[in-house]
């Protein structure tokens, strides 16, 4: 009787299919796939628990359609072309699809959340000290890095809690002479020397508020010098069949509107709201906001003339210095076409913070050494900024086409110039007529994506000029802001007020922009072959 493990697997079948043979293959496959499903499962757990159901049902589906595949007989091309496939949806058309959705929302500072969460917030952000509270002795704690509290309640029971986590009975505490907790099970008591000492722990424990129940409205625990703490509640009460608050010193209702605001009738509003659906009102506000529209037109038409420019500089002084150095009469040119590349082995980052420097009107060395130390405003002058940056570009990105023309020009054919120089043309004859047509048949698509890259330039923008100088008014845009470097300032990524759906509006027209434009140019560039 033949062995099963040691026999031979049948003709045509895959080791990683069954145990005859080698059969390590099968049990790799197990693994593997144990490991996959392992992390679908935790995915699909948090996203239930985030009740997050969109991301809960395409992480089964994902999951079920990997087992399917990989332990199938068939779908041999899927097994291999399914991890691609997975990458590309999750990390391409999942995050443009949520950019477009997000593009149709009022989502930003102020319309962070749903409403629930809105009511919370106004309900926390309005709090004041409960009159009818006690004073709790108190004692600062701290678990796993994060503070809380520690208290003893009317009923001499210790309770701890932390900004997330409620207060909750600890079992096993102690207090101290002072009346406030002194050993708390699970947690570390903070010493007061700490507190006292250092005080940017005293603004933590100040600033610190622990939430005495679920509910935002039995209010929060809150002290100022960390021995006692009182309640304080919010003084807005809320009617969940009404959608209303109403403040309880004023009387003023705040009603729920459309636009995901809880608005007064006088106009006032709370500064909380709840991001909601509000269709083509960011891409009809980039147009139409006046304090907006302006500086948006400026920075779009800067945009254009940027990467166009920088596109046409930087590609011609490339094929110069590439017809330069492809003439076999000069000398090291191999030492010389290494020195023109330097630039391009740089970060360009590292190389724009440098020129930053170099521009500087106050130390910089270009007004020091090349113009007697003249108060010129590189950065600070409007057009000599958008020179700046044309420059500085320029310099970061001619090594880039000095490669692709020199080996371009090395692969075009000697036999048709060779014959041209027979037929008495002459250099100009011949570079216009056949070494520039026969070069922009290769260069021409390489154009199109340095187009595309330079349009989206942000590195250069943000690190040399950071956008400025600024315009006039209240957009937050400046002279050399492109479109990108205009949707970072307006998503609140650098700080200040965000708005994430006009960042997301704008951020599709950019991308329908280069799509257009690269779509069109791509299709000229087909009757350049007519050359070849």
């Amino acid at each position: 009787m033949t062995d099963v493990t040691t026999a031979p697997a049948r003709r045509g079948e895959s080791h990683a299919r069954g145990w005859r043979g080698l059969g390590w293959g099968f049990v790799v496959k197990l693994v593997l796939m144990g490991i996959v499903n392992a992390l679908g499962i935790a995915v699909a757990l948090s996203a239930w628990q985030a009740e997050s159901w969109i991301v809960l049902g395409a992480s089964l589906v994902l999951l079920a359609i990997a087992d399917a595949v990989y332990f199938s007989r068939r779908a041999l091309p899927l097994k291999y072309l399914l991890p691609g496939l997975v990458f590309l949806a999750v990390f391409q058309v999942f995050v443009l699809g949520y950019t477009a959705y997000v593009a149709f929302t009022n989502y930003g500072t102020g319309h962070a959340g749903s409403m629930e969460q809105a009511v919370d917030a106004a309900l926390i952000q309005d709090e004041r000290r409960d009159p009818d509270s006690p004073s709790y002795p108190l004692a600062v704690v701290e678990q796993d890095g994060e503070l809380g509290f520690a208290i003893v309640d009317e009923d001499g029971v210790v309770r701890a809690g932390t900004a997330d986590q409620p207060l909750e009975a600890v079992a096993g505490a102690r207090t101290g002479g002072s009346g406030a907790p002194e050993t708390v099970p699970g947690w570390a008591v903070v010493p007061r020397a700490d507190i006292l000492t250092d005080p940017d722990l005293q603004e933590r424990v100040a600033s610190l508020r622990v939430p005495v129940s679920d509910e935002a409205e039995d209010g929060s625990l809150r002290t100022r010098e960390g021995t006692t703490g009182a309640v304080y509640t919010s003084g807005l009460e809320w009617d969940a069949a009404a959608r209303t608050f109403t403040d309880t010193e004023t009387g003023v209702v705040y009603a729920a509107s459309d636009d995901g605001r809880f608005v007064a009738e006088d106009g006032s509003a709370l500064p909380t709201g709840w991001y909601v659906n509000v269709g083509f009102d960011n891409f009809v506000r980039a147009v139409t906001d006046q304090s907006l529209a302006g500086p948006l037109l400026q920075v779009a038409a800067w945009t254009f003339a940027f990467a166009i420019l920088t596109v046409l500089t930087s590609f011609g002084l490339g094929l110069l210095f590439a017809l330069i150095y492809n003439d076999p009469r000069v000398r090291g040119r191999k030492v010389l076409r290494t020195l023109m590349i330097l630039p391009y082995a740089f970060p360009a980052f590292m190389s724009a913070l440098l020129w930053r420097g170099m521009l500087n009107s106050e130390f910089g060395v270009v007004n020091d050494l090349l113009f007697l130390g003249a108060d010129i405003a590189w950065l600070g002058d409007p057009l000599l900024a958008k020179a700046a940056v044309l420059w500085v570009n320029l310099w970061l990105s001619y090594p880039y086409w000095f490669l692709v023309c020199t080996g371009a020009l090395q692969a075009l054919p000697s036999d048709t110039l060779e014959a041209a120089t027979i037929d008495g043309a002459g250099r100009w004859r011949r570079f216009r007529s056949i070494i520039l047509p026969q070069l922009l048949v290769s260069t021409a698509p390489l154009a199109i994506s340095s187009f595309a890259f330079n349009f989206n330039n942000f590195t250069i923008i943000y690190m040399l000029t950071e956008g400025g100088p600024a315009f006039l008014g209240n957009s937050g845009l400046g002279e050399t802001d492109i479109l990108i470097s205009a949707i970072y300032r307006i998503s609140g990524v650098a700080g200040g007020s965000a708005d994430y759906g006009l960042a997301s509006a704008l951020s599709i027209v950019v991308f329908i922009v280069i799509g257009v434009i690269s779509a069109l140019a791509f299709r000229q560039t087909r009757k350049l072959e007519e050359f070849q």
